[in-house]
């Protein structure tokens, strides 16, 4: 079965060579491997290894064993996943239908590889659409005066998740939520962030009269739009576009953005290190 390893640890030499030669010992044949390595005098080093093992109980226990010593001595953070686990995924959403047409379609074709528990939406609007797909809808209404109840059937309902996307969710959520789900929410920002934060970003690139626009997959942290970065792209425009003409192009933008990070995610392709990531690309 195809096995998945993400390590992250001051950089030093040897690592590749350690963590082969504890696969190796384990019975397992490795398939792929990528790292990158920061300054090597004080930098981080980041190490990606898919590989193919079919374990007797000897063969476990040699893995575990020679993975704690490895982590030992080199001080990794170490993760280890079964590819053919599959992840679940809930997504919440507000009006804006794209991005959440853009993730159902991925997940119906099977380019997004996970169990979609569930779609949770502030508007009743695509209720339909989701329920013929037998995936269950949602309806939270965030009123003024319910918002926290409202972010308690939010809560609820992503539960058995694993991960959350906010599909153009337009509502910001409590520190005490965004901290409960820490690394495992991911945004699609309208904008090429750090430009144009928080609301109404296409009318905000209009008045700079910008060239081009952009959006922004990233983790949620409590402060706004400043969660670490998985993945950005831009188009180019020109003066005769006006906010709708930018809406419109964004949103193809968007789509595609928020679709690739979550690809990566549920991939084990994303390391975060302080408030950047390393993203090993498939």
């Amino acid at each position: 079965m195809r096995q998945r390893l993400l390590i992250a640890c001051p950089d030093a030499a040897g690592i590749i060579r350690s963590v082969a030669t504890v696969l190796h010992e384990a019975g397992a044949n490795i398939v792929s491997s990528d790292q990158y390595s920061e300054d090597p005098n004080e930098g981080m080093f980041f190490m990606r290894t898919e590989f193919d093992w079919e374990p007797s109980a000897g063969d476990l226990q040699t893995l575990q064993v020679g993975l704690a010593q490895v982590g030992q001595r080199y001080d990794m953070t170490m993760r280890l996943t079964r590819a053919d686990d599959r992840k679940r995924l809930a997504i919440f959403v507000s009006r804006s239908s794209h991005c959440l047409h853009e993730l159902l379609w991925q997940w119906q074709t099977g380019e997004i590889q996970a169990d979609l528990t569930v779609v949770a939406g502030n508007h009743p609007d695509h209720q339909t659409t989701v329920q013929r797909l037998g995936i269950p809808y949602v309806y939270v209404p965030m009123t003024r005066d319910r918002r926290q109840a409202a972010e308690e059937r939010l809560w609820q309902a992503a539960q058995s998740s694993d991960l959350i996307v906010l599909a153009r969710f337009m509502q910001i959520l409590s520190p005490r939520f965004v901290a409960g789900w820490e690394g495992r929410m991911i945004n699609i920002h309208h904008s090429f962030l750090p430009a144009f934060v928080g609301a109404d970003p296409y009318r905000q690139a209009f008045a700079r009269g910008v060239k081009l626009i952009g959006a922004t997959a990233h983790y949620v942290t409590e402060e706004l739009d400043a969660g670490p970065i998985i993945e950005q792209d831009v188009q180019r425009v020109d003066h005769s576009h006006r906010v709708d003409d930018l809406r419109r192009i964004g949103s193809h933008i968007e789509r595609q953005v928020l679709a690739r990070a979550v690809r990566w995610h549920l991939e084990d392709r994303v390391l975060v290190h302080g408030g950047r990531t390393v993203v090993f690309r498939a």
